[in-house]
């Protein structure tokens, strides 16, 4: 473990979770240019989540992390081309009040790609820069959301307890912070543990221990020690071996963002079904929503699936996993996911509303709750969303029978107050209500 004692020299090093440091001097028509690319331009797993690098390595996250595949499989479900492509001219305003085309909205918001579907039905699709429909895009923390589905088979088939604690199927996380919580806890991010996330102090526990064990961030020497050469290896060791209880609060009591619990779920699956996680989606959800590409997840240190944000699919796959939820878990006729667990995500209670509120972070935007490991916006219209730093949605509005998904490259890592979201999520809810207009 000697390369976590880095004292006064960590501040030269770049966190792939530090959200406010932009790289302003690497233009983005010279990311990646020239064969071999120049010094300059070269992405690195240093700088992979620096704007502009990013334009490049969000759309190509194999080059700078280590992989695992999601293959597709069976008929392809077709979306065929835009039907409404003037949807690109409708008129939104953005989080400063200024009105514009929702194409140029996005556009200036650093997206990706955005596509939007009614029904069955693809109304609008728009690519940006060097990215386009067939170019996988990592998702970061909307993987959070896919895991939660995938636990959602086991909890429905009895195979899963809710109200008991993880230990009773992960031994190794006695005497963790996670032995005194529920399953339940942990899917809200209530477990009231002793460890903080925080993506711009690059001494926290989350810079210099967390990040590498997942393989997501970089710290000098940290991607080439060896199994026995660190107590803390891969992300099981950090949940087993690090993450204590915060005693000062009771768990349930509280929201508190933080994305070891879905580490906690990734594990569960696995163990419970006995199967590799990206196995256990691709059989169970992948294979079965017709699919156009292959989807890849990243691993951490020990090449366990990095379940938390790891998961790369084409913008399209991606609007198909968020039509299945819309439909209650169902797609081409299949019921893939129970009914009973996706509509459990809208099942909102009054701790729950609470828990938002108080919370300094994110207590003053739209959300309404954070249940299931997703965020809630309106649990009447059944409007919710998968979120992922850096700008990434799957936003689901089931009163407008509608689901739109946006990658990004946008600087700020953080959804909280960043401009550059609020911007998207509101035009977004903007078009649900006109779509909604047009039925």
């Amino acid at each position: 473990m000697k390369y976590f004692v880095i004292g006064s020299l960590l501040t030269a090093y770049l966190s792939i979770f530090h959200s406010f440091s932009v790289a302003q001097t690497t233009q983005e028509s010279s990311v990646m240019q020239g064969f071999p690319p120049t010094r300059e331009s070269q992405a690195t797993m240093e700088n992979y989540r620096q704007h502009p690098i990013s334009q490049w390595t969000f759309s190509n996250a194999g080059a700078p992390l280590n992989v695992v595949m999601i293959p597709r499989e069976g008929k392809i479900s077709e979306l065929g081309e835009p039907t409404q492509p003037n949807l690109g001219n409708f008129l939104v305003p953005d989080s400063a009040g200024k009105t514009m085309a929702f194409e140029e909205l996005f556009g200036q918001n650093y997206a990706d790609g955005v596509v939007v579907v009614r029904g069955q039905e693809l109304l609008y699709e728009k690519y940006f820069r060097q990215f386009d429909a067939h170019t996988q895009h990592i998702w970061f923390s909307m993987s959070k959301s896919l895991t939660t589905t995938a636990l959602g088979l086991l909890v429905e088939s009895g195979k899963l307890d809710l109200s008991a604690s993880p230990v009773k199927y992960i031994p190794e996380l006695k005497g963790s912070g996670f032995e005194r919580v529920t399953i339940q806890h942990v899917l809200d991010m209530a477990s009231s543990i002793d460890f903080k996330e925080s993506y711009t102090d690059l001494s926290s526990d989350f810079a210099v221990h967390y990040a590498p064990a997942l393989n997501l961030g970089w710290l000098k020497g940290a991607a080439d020690v060896q199994p026995d050469e660190a107590e803390i290896y891969g992300v099981h060791d950090f949940l087993a071996k690090y993450i204590k209880p915060d005693l000062k609060r009771d768990p349930g009591e509280n929201f508190d963002y933080n994305s070891s619990n879905a580490d906690v779920l990734g594990w569960l699956i696995s163990r419970v079904s006995g199967q590799p996680f990206q196995d256990f989606v691709q059989q169970n959800i992948w294979s079965k929503i017709g699919a156009e590409h292959d989807a890849y997840i990243a691993v951490d240190r020990a090449f366990m699936p990095a379940v938390t944000g790891g998961m790369n699919s084409t913008t399209r796959d991606a609007a198909r996993f968020g039509m299945m939820i819309r439909d209650n878990g169902q797609f081409n006729g299949e019921q893939i996911i129970p009914a009973k667990w996706v509509n459990a995500t809208l099942n909102i209670s009054d701790k729950l509303r609470t828990n938002m509120m108080q919370n300094s972070k994110y207590g003053d935007e739209p959300w309404s709750s954070y249940h299931n490991m997703w965020w809630v916006l309106d649990e009447a219209k059944g409007e919710f969303c998968a979120v992922g730093i850096h700008g990434q949605v799957i936003y689901i509005n089931q009163e407008s029978n509608t689901v739109m998904v946006w990658f990004s490259s946008q600087p700020g890592a953080s959804a909280a107050r960043d401009p550059n979201f609020k911007s998207k999520l509101s035009a977004a809810r903007k078009m649900a209500d006109h779509l909604k207009g047009q039925e």
